[in-house]
């Protein structure tokens, strides 16, 4: 290019001094031009075209300006017709020529005169070129027809009684009407559906059609019966109505013919209407219509933003939404972009749900859809991920920009939004509420690992139920667990409560145990007047103000539940009457019908000043007395809060001296150094001094600094926790954090491996390096030889995380399929391995586990199909392994973000109780197991006291585990082994029977004499031939097949060996016939004060903060990391 600077000499010097002293007025005298633009349109054509058809409110004008003129002229008809004398005679010249008057004419001649003005002036102004287009246009050759004799009558006055067929007006009528919807739906920016102008243009079309009909034979019948109007249209009526009764017919050709006429172009033109009308009926029964805005304005509703709506999700926000009794009278208002699924429509289309759900076809991101959901006016908006594609990044970023569209849209409506990928949670921080799914997702499968079936527990708190599940059941457990499933957290003002009004001014154990003791609640938590933090068991500190709002866990809330008192006696003799059992059910009743809870209240009084006395009484000739448990003080001294032998908790707080300066040496304790995505909660983990070399993270393969290449190598003290996953996203750092949380003891942190399938980058490494005992290895869960390098052998929990890659299954429910099978073969090549499988639909846990021929899963199976029918929302509870806490699926939690619309502090307590969030003073959730030194305490409330008075903990649920009595199971085929061996002992045979029935599978594979005897039997047999009757015959079948199925499992202890043999790994960690699946383990939430504990029970806790005891003017050892760290963590969490 050319220089400009070269082309342009600059101004000589004088000019330039000229101007600086001039300023401005040096440019007045310049050779300037002003220019004006858009001069085009000051021409008198396109300020023409501007008022008749680019201005809005003016061409509406003009269009009903036109379509008053066409009706005008057909009234006018109308009038000539009633005003004319049917002449006599039947000569073709009476139609033709007609009697009008003179005013009458004039009249017409104006109208004539107008329309064909206007006519020909918006032909100009619409004028492109071609001039036929504008001329062969039907509208205007018949304005022609209607306009041009009457124009010339003036003329040529002969012609005034010329007959004209002005009823064809009623077209043009018809014509002006629709371009007038038109201009006015511009005019007015309110769109109207397609359907309103389709219905509208039909009912025009049909009113033309019979008023055509109506004129035309009228006219054509001068020379006939000479009919009147009426008379035309009783016969219109009746002819296009196919009823046809004959009465009124027409007598000339020329009006049969014109009947026959109208009649095909009825034939033409209706059907074309009905099939466009029929087809955006069915174009509106998909896309849904719209909520009115009278409706808006004078009820309540909610709006579900979907990207694709499925029939489970839809039931589960139903079911949820409408559980709660002040929601009844909502509107759910559903905003889908696709099209209605063909159950969605049948579940719909249920009076149930067509009377309050309303489906609109339409996109989050367009304001029209938006303005028909009418979101400006909504109660609340939910906004859904959809988890189901295979790229949830992508889904995420729809996510959010449906939240950016609702927000600029309907600033003021409260957003519920739900994520997917945590890195993905900041740009929606503006919501009120939001759940990422791979937060609580990891969160949830750590604590599993050192709390069983958190994940249970979770998903039952924020289910809404009424705890009448399986309280049809003949299994006690079932009717326990069932009825404990109902209870939920719930929260209230304390000075307007009845449950812990008269605990103010008291300690909150205090209140705790107490309300527990009195009313069977579970406070586990409050909420400060000056405070929005909430604070889950804050400790013995914590004075209950009159202003705190309490958090307690009960079956139903307190307003709606009812109080009565009863004597110590009457309550003395239900207790003795109705419970004998060990797991007793509550002594006061609680009776959920109608949403009423019934409550007997119980006297809490002391007997004493020293408090109640809970030791047990002495039994015969033992004068040893019993350990008893001090009272709960109503202002405790923290001196008195220690750790018992009930509790103790082998942290570095017990140690001696030289382990703990040993310990020190190796790990700290501070906030983790780096974060892997913005928006991670701060967590005072343990940590290493130093982080580790990427290559020492790195399982299987030795480096400079180490020379291991498995897991056993390593010798790691406790056992492992191995985490198989497809990538290392960044909520996998959700699962690494509670694990090693400050309040975990050093001496329990178990290693956690990571086998992936695809290597990690560079920025999750570097988040987990300053992690003790974390390692990752490159594999999967397909290959045997991965799973025994990576220490599958002596590891106490698998967790078994769903891969996106399956999200593309052409099946929806077939997307766990490879995730299903992969755990059955880990069940059934290491029976002894806890292992916790995350699923992507909940109706899959069925099959996790899966025993053809057990009789008992069949029963629990027709168990829950009975619950589905009553309309349980809890219908999986009790399969097996969700009972457990062995399967978890994700949208299982959707609930939580239903609930939050009316219990808007759901989410806090979840992520606290998770460990997602730290709040300063506030507990955190953990367990204790049940040992035999421990029975003495005997009941829950007696349990529930020792904690509040010794260490603070408030315990809120019991994870039991009892023995399966299996009748016709697959486990307990050999039970008759004895029954048929050719022993001369009978004693003995009865002691081997009897022993078999108490026993599980796996106690029955541990005798190889058993086996011995199976196998010597089976010999037996074959030599001896058939010999017994039809009965012995099948039981013999029973016992080959016991057979079989114990060669099948050496079978593949025996590949397990030698692939461990191949590998150069030990064999001793291997315990090839140690199968637990002859057990049940199901969750007590909340269970009455009088339930037995029985061994192995594990019980959950809400811990307080250990912070919370530490003096404030000491140096903590919880902050005993170094200064870097801290400071790069706080930068860190800033960001």
């Amino acid at each position: 290019m050319v220089d400009l600077e070269s082309e342009v000499p600059p101004l000589p010097p004088r000019y330039r001094f000229r101007d600086l002293l001039l300023g401005d007025q040096g440019w007045q005298n310049d050779d300037r031009v002003q220019v004006e633009f858009y001069m085009n349109e000051n021409t008198f054509k396109e300020r023409l075209k501007l008022f008749f058809i680019k201005n809005q409110r003016s061409s509406l004008r003009i269009r009903l300006f036109n379509f008053s003129l066409k009706l005008l002229s057909c009234l006018l008809y109308i009038i000539r017709v009633l005003l004319e004398n049917p002449s006599q005679g039947n000569e073709w010249s009476h139609i033709f020529w007609v009697n009008r008057s003179l005013p009458l004419w004039g009249l017409q001649v104006s109208v004539a005169l107008i329309s064909l003005f206007e006519t020909i002036l918006l032909g100009y102004l619409s004028y492109k070129g071609n001039i036929w287009e504008q001329i062969l246009r039907i509208p205007f050759i018949l304005e022609i027809i209607n306009a041009v004799p009457f124009i010339i009558s003036i003329f040529w006055p002969s012609l005034r009684n010329l007959f004209v067929p002005v009823f064809l007006n009623c077209w043009l009528a018809k014509h002006a009407l629709e371009n007038m919807i038109n201009d006015l739906h511009r005019a007015i920016q309110r769109t109207q559906s397609a359907m309103f102008n389709q219905v509208l243009i039909l009912i025009s079309t049909l009113l033309c059609l019979i008023f055509t009909c109506i004129c035309g034979i009228q006219h054509l019948e001068r020379i006939g019966k000479k009919l009147n109007l009426f008379d035309s249209l009783y016969f219109c009526i009746v002819t296009f109505s196919t009823v046809g009764f004959g009465d009124v017919t027409p007598e000339t050709w020329s009006s049969k013919l014109f009947v026959v006429a109208m009649i095909c172009v009825a034939l033409v033109v209706l059907p074309i209407q009905f099939e466009q009308l029929a087809y955006l009926w069915m174009e509106r029964q998909k896309s849904g219509g719209n909520y009115s805005r009278h409706r808006a304005q004078t009820e309540k509703h909610v709006v579900l933003c979907v990207s694709s709506l499925k029939i489970d999700l839809l039931m589960d926000f139903l079911n949820e939404f409408y559980a709660h009794p002040r929601l009844q009278d909502y509107y759910v208002v559903i905003l889908c972009p696709t099209e209605m699924d063909v159950q969605v429509r049948r579940v719909l289309q249920i009076p149930m749900w067509s009377q309050r759900v309303i489906y609109l076809q339409g996109s989050a991101l367009k304001d029209q859809d938006l303005l028909r959901a009418k979101m400006d006016d909504a109660e609340a908006c939910f906004i859904l991920s959809s988890r189901c594609e295979v790229d949830r990044t992508s889904s995420d970023h729809q996510t959010i920009l449906r939240a950016w569209a609702v927000k600029d849209f309907a600033p003021n409506c409260p957003l519920y939004v739900q994520i997917l990928k945590p890195e993905n949670k900041f740009h929606i921080k503006f919501a009120d509420h939001v759940v990422c799914e791979e937060e609580f997702k990891y969160a949830m499968l750590a604590l599993n690992c050192i709390c069983p079936a958190t994940s249970t527990l979770i998903t039952l708190l924020v289910h809404t139920s009424r705890g009448q599940e399986g309280q049809q059941s003949p299994e006690q457990w079932q009717k326990m667990y069932g009825r404990c499933s109902g209870n939920e957290v719930y929260h209230i003002v304390l000075e307007e409560s009845t449950f812990f009004a008269e605990y103010e001014g008291k300690s909150f154990t205090y209140a705790s145990f107490h309300a527990h003791k009195k009313f069977g609640v579970c406070l586990i938590g409050v909420r400060r007047e000056d405070n929005k933090n909430i604070l889950l068991n804050p400790g013995p500190r914590c004075i209950m103000n009159a202003t705190d709002i309490c958090f307690y866990i009960n079956i139903t809330k307190e307003e709606n539940s009812a109080f009565k008192n009863q004597d110590q006696q009457k309550k003395s003799n239900v207790s003795r009457s109705f419970y004998h059992g060990p797991s007793r059910l509550p002594v006061h009743s609680i009776i959920a019908s109608m949403g009423t809870v019934a409550i007997d209240l119980q006297d809490t009084s002391c007997r004493s000043t020293s408090g109640p006395t809970l030791s047990l009484p002495t039994e015969g000739s033992k004068e040893i007395r019993r350990p008893s448990i001090a009272p709960v003080l109503e202002v405790a001294d923290t001196s008195s809060i220690q750790t018992c032998d009930l509790l103790s908790d082998q942290s570095e707080d017990e140690t001696t001296p030289d382990e703990e300066i040993s310990s020190n040496l190796e790990y700290a304790k501070g906030y983790p150094p780096y974060s892997p995505y913005i928006g991670s909660s701060p967590t005072f983990c343990h940590l290493l001094h130093e982080k580790v070399p990427f290559c020492c993270l790195r399982l299987d393969k030795s480096c400079q600094h180490n020379y291991y290449e498995d897991a056993k190598a390593y010798g790691f003290k406790n056992k492992l926790i191995i985490v198989a996953a497809e990538t290392a996203g960044n909520g996998l750092y959700n699962f690494i954090v509670p694990l090693r949380a400050y309040y975990r003891p050093k001496k329990e942190l178990n290693p956690i491996v990571l086998l992936l399938d695809n290597p990690p980058d560079m920025h999750f490494l570097d988040a987990i390096c300053w992690f003790p005992m974390v390692y990752y290895m490159v594999g999967s869960i397909d290959n045997l030889d991965d799973l025994l390098r990576c220490g599958v052998t002596f590891a106490a929990n698998m967790v078994v995380v769903d891969k996106e890659s399956t999200m593309s299954a052409e099946e929806d429910y077939m997307a766990d399929a490879k995730t299903i099978v992969n755990v059955q073969t880990l069940f059934r090549l290491f029976s002894s391995l806890s292992i916790i499988t995350e699923l992507t639909h909940p109706a899959n846990m069925r099959f996790m586990q899966f025993r053809a021929k057990d009789c008992y899963s069949l029963a629990l199976s027709k168990l829950e199909k009975k619950e589905r029918e009553k309309g349980s929302n809890l219908a999986f509870m009790f399969r097996l392994p969700f009972a457990a806490g062995r399967v978890f699926s994700i949208s299982m939690l959707d609930t939580l973000l239903y609930q939050s619309f009316v219990k808007d502090y759901m989410i806090s307590i979840t992520r606290l109780l998770l460990g997602l969030d730290t709040t300063p003073g506030s507990g955190f959730l953990c367990s204790m197991k049940i040992t035999e030194d421990d029975l003495w305490i005997r009941t829950y409330a007696r349990l529930y006291q020792k904690l509040c008075s010794s260490t603070g903990d408030v315990p809120i649920g019991i994870y039991r585990t009892e023995s399966q009595k299996l009748t016709t199971s697959e486990s307990q085929i050999s039970i008759s082994v004895e029954e048929w061996e050719d022993t001369k002992d009978c004693k003995e045979q009865g002691h081997h029977r009897s022993n078999h029935r108490n026993s599980t599978s796996s106690d029955q594979s541990d005798h190889p004499l058993l086996r011995r005897k199976s196998m010597q039997w089976a010999r037996r047999l074959s030599r001896k031939g058939p010999k017994h009757s039809g009965k012995t015959a099948e039981k013999i079948t029973q016992q080959r097949l016991n057979l079989y199925r114990r060669s099948e499992r050496q079978e593949l202890a025996e590949l397990v060996n030698n692939r461990m043999k191949h590998l150069g790994l030990s064999t001793a960690g291997y315990d090839e016939m140690n199968d637990h699946q002859s057990t049940l383990s199901y969750i007590l939430i909340n269970p009455s004060p009088d339930t037995r504990l029985e061994l192995n029970d594990v019980v959950y806790l809400i811990r307080p903060d250990p912070l919370a005891y530490l003096p404030n003017n000491e140096p903590s050892r919880k902050n005993s990391i170094c200064n870097t760290t801290g400071q790069d963590s706080r930068e860190e969490t800033q960001l």
